[in-house]
């Protein structure tokens, strides 16, 4: 059901918030006029279902800082199969055209690797370093290109790589944000390899540790849903992310859709989870899962809003 939008929850609701804030610890409801870290930064995952419209739709609504195209799935696996992209039926064609829309409205690009299927790994280093260098020659600004790498969005090229690693080993992701990292030494005036995760909420998720590790990822999407544990808990994982990561922007990655474990009120986004995590130096923003269930709901206009 689409969420009907207004500036501020009602008053009427307050006592009953209040009583949800009280037993998390809270000692007000200070809104998120009251809080010291306000961002404006949403990221959106974009290519998990056709129906959601075009990645340029995605960036036309105002309500998104960050769109992540979502997955690069099949990688690795000793080399049998090419590193090959799941849009879940979105044509390529036109994705670039889009891809230099959205950034021309200064809206990032990132390309996410990885997902919830079980064909990528990165059985060695060679394979990591590998697929590095061909995920620079495919998808990123390379001032030559390499015989036999096709582009899939033609010039056009993200800004950035996201790490969601669900399944497999997590052994030599290091090394490929490592390699990655390495060809933005060839830029002097910007950074055009840029790197985020997103884990799931448990602290700490060891599909990603390694990544985190090298300390060239400057987001983290930490997903406080699917998980009834996080749901509950989540400001105990929050504080956990935010203190071991210190020096990264800490995203609060939050279902759109009211039928997925973790799903906030908008009303309770703005009274009990927003002076919250606002309070954290790194805070980053909201990640948005995913372009889909927002279409549908309009989730982001909230989000954006209190950012």
């Amino acid at each position: 059901m689409a969420v009907t939008r207004s500036k501020r929850p009602a008053s009427s609701l307050l006592p009953a918030v209040a009583a949800l804030v009280a037993v998390a610890g809270l000692l007000s409801l200070a809104g998120p006029a009251a809080a010291t870290g306000k961002t404006g930064q949403v990221t959106v995952f974009w290519g998990r279902n056709k129906a959601e419209g075009t990645l340029r739709e995605a960036c036309d609504t105002g309500t998104y800082t960050i769109v992540v195209i979502s997955f690069l799935s099949v990688f690795g696996q000793g080399g049998n199969k090419p590193p090959t992209l799941d849009l879940s039926g979105h044509p390529i064609a036109g994705i670039g055209d889009d891809i230099k829309h959205c950034q021309s409205k200064s809206i990032m690009v990132f390309l996410s690797i990885g997902g919830f299927g079980d064909h990528y790994s990165l059985p060695s280093a060679k394979a990591a370093t590998d697929l590095a260098d061909y995920l620079w020659y495919a998808y990123f600004p390379a001032p030559t290109p390499r015989a036999g790498v096709h582009r899939p969005f033609g010039d056009a090229y993200v800004d950035g790589l996201d790490f969601f690693l669900d399944r497999g080993s997590p052994a030599y992701y290091d090394v490929l944000a490592k390699r990655l990292w390495s060809y933005n030494k060839q830029f002097r005036a910007r950074t055009p390899v840029q790197l985020s995760a997103t884990p799931r909420c448990a602290f700490p998720d060891r599909q990603v540790q390694r990544v985190l590790a090298t300390g060239l990822v400057t987001r983290i999407n930490v997903r406080f849903y699917g998980d009834a544990h996080c749901a509950a808990y989540w400001q105990q994982e929050w504080d956990k992310w935010t203190a071991a990561f210190p020096e990264d922007s800490i995203y609060v990655g939050l279902p759109a859709s009211e039928q997925t474990v973790g799903y906030v009120h908008p009303k309770n986004l703005y009274y009990g989870v927003v002076p919250v995590v606002q309070k954290a130096a790194n805070y980053g923003g909201f990640m948005i899962w995913d372009r889909y269930a927002d279409k549908k709901t309009n989730y982001s206009s909230y989000a954006i809003e209190w950012a």
